[in-house]
């Protein structure tokens, strides 16, 4: 596990805060000030095209609209402008990251980074939705919830209709299909469902901000955090939340990782700075109202009370008090909360509906769709389904090998326990049978903040880069997706070379390095 090893710190604490590095000189302001006018506009072209190519509802409000709406009758253009923005900040967030890598002498502030990230954020958390059609059904679960429906036992096509707004815009295999969320988010999301009736647009500006909300909780912590743990504020930051995936998925997808990360991260960060036991029962039902939110957010439990655990002397009866504490304090939430949901334990079905979904993406899954063709061609029949119900057993046996063998390790003191909560994490986003790229912001958040490796750093800065460039921006299949999306990209990196050819010069190469930063020899 040296990989991702943070330095032998032992229990974060203040006295792993790293020494404060000077701030950026003139120069090194003024790459700034390129950077992040170079990422907002590209923030700014794709909001514009995610109105042509985004994610909108079927009754489009922008369509026919003179000028605002011509986007939507230029298809392919709204999406080529797409990937030019895309491109244009995941290139901008990489400048960025040479100015906060750990080792620098000279690194950027935290306050600079959040109002760099402010910059990128704001134009698409104004445009039309890109990515995903997930917070359609957000919006069509809820109303079930909201109408008296057990939103565990009827999708919003049987509940809703197929002619109400809602479910008209959830994809066909999602309108009668369960809920695959926790009960506490359905519980909110009934709150939600009353304020806007049946206003789709109106519906997904409210479910924005309530994700925006959940950003801000772990843009607050990831510092705090990164300090206990002896990493550079800035650098966490960067990796954790100015992330390409987070503007695209969290903040333009609206994707409800925001809201089990950023609950998970603050209920941490509150546990270890007040570590009575009222503080530690208070994080604890955070953390298991962040589970309750997405399952996931448990996990987060175990790696909290190491911290405490460790605390406390790191002693088998103090692993044993704190374990009984935080089970009962997780048992009695979630008893508060499904009794005052009314859907019994429904919830439990959360874990599996998302498999309904087969994707290549996920190596197991990918595995045995394999297995099941092989068989197919060597005349075994098509033993697809049978190859996909092994691979789920393996994925879910690694993963509870893997989160037992980190719980050890970081009771043992050999690893960071937020550093053994990501590798967690990334294993259970790549074992089980479905994965999509915000899955890995489950790992890289708390994987940025508890460790300097470079090695690591260096990879998670490649897959973060690459896998945010993977999935198309328009959420949804265009008519002509087969000849549109080619066209588009062959426009955009046309445009994107020009746009480089342009701002050349204007900031100079960096490489990291093992020692920081240092520059490229022409």
């Amino acid at each position: 596990m040296a990989a991702v090893d943070s330095n032998e710190t032992g229990p974060a604490g203040p006295a792993s805060e790293p020494a404060a590095p000077t701030p950026l000189d003139g120069a090194e302001r003024r790459q700034l000030d390129v950077v992040r006018r170079f990422g907002t506009t590209g923030s700014l072209v794709l909001a514009v095209g995610a109105i042509g190519a985004g994610a909108a509802p079927v009754d489009n409000p922008l369509s026919g609209v003179r000028l605002i709406g011509l986007p939507t009758r230029i298809p392919t253009v709204a999406m080529a402008s797409c990937w030019l923005g895309m491109l244009m900040i995941v290139i901008a967030w990489l400048w960025l990251g040479k100015l906060c890598w750990p080792g620098r002498a000279r690194m950027l502030s935290v306050t600079q980074l959040a109002r760099t990230l402010a910059m990128w954020a704001l134009p698409l958390a104004l445009a039309p939705p890109l990515f995903s059609t997930d917070m359609y059904s957000y919006l069509a679960q809820s109303e079930v919830a909201a109408r008296g429906f057990n939103p565990y036992v009827l999708g919003s096509a049987a509940a809703l209709g197929v002619d109400h707004p809602f479910t008209a815009n959830v994809p066909n295999i999602w309108r009668d299909t369960p809920s695959p969320y926790g009960p506490l988010f359905l519980m909110f999301g009934q709150v939600i469902s009353r304020i806007v009736g049946d206003n789709v647009v109106f519906g997904v500006l409210v479910w924005r901000a309530v994700m925006l909300c959940g950003l801000a909780l772990a843009i607050w912590a990831i510092p705090r955090l990164a300090r206990r743990c002896g990493v550079h504020p800035s650098a966490a930051l960067w990796l954790g939340a100015a992330n390409p995936i987070v503007l695209f998925h969290v903040v333009s997808g609206m994707h409800n990782e925001a809201l089990m990360v950023g609950i998970m991260l603050a209920a941490i960060e509150l546990g270890l700075r007040y570590q009575t036991v009222p503080g530690t029962i208070a994080a604890g039902m955070l953390l298991t109202i962040a589970g309750a939110i997405k399952p996931p957010g448990w996990i987060a439990l175990g790696f909290f009370g190491i911290y405490l655990v460790l605390r406390r002397g790191g002693r088998f009866r103090d692993l044993m008090r704190v374990a009984a504490l935080l089970l009962a304090v997780f048992l009695a939430t979630m008893t508060v909360i499904t009794v005052s949901s009314g859907w019994g334990l429904g919830w439990i079905n959360t874990f599996d509906v998302p498999n309904r979904v087969k994707t290549f993406m996920a190596p197991l899954t990918a595995f045995g769709m394999t297995g099941g063709g092989l068989s197919t061609l060597l005349g075994l029949g098509n033993q697809t389904d049978a190859m996909l119900v092994i691979t789920k057993i393996i994925g879910y046996l690694i993963v509870a090998v893997v989160c037992l063998r980190m719980l050890w390790l970081a009771f043992r003191g050999r690893i960071e326990p937020l550093a053994a909560m990501g590798v967690t994490f990334l294993t259970l986003a790549l074992a089980v049978p479905v994965l999509w790229p915000w899955y890995l912001l489950w790992s890289v958040v708390p994987l940025a903040l508890s460790t300097n490796n470079n090695r690591f750093r260096i990879t998670a800065t490649v897959i973060c880069a690459a896998v945010s460039l993977l999935v198309p921006p328009t959420g949804a299949g265009f008519v002509l997706r087969a000849y549109q999306i080619p066209l588009a990209v062959i426009a955009a990196l046309i445009a994107f070379a020009i746009t480089l050819w342009l701002v050349r010069g204007k900031v100079p190469g960096l490489v990291p390095t093992r020692g920081g930063v240092r520059p490229v020899t022409q």
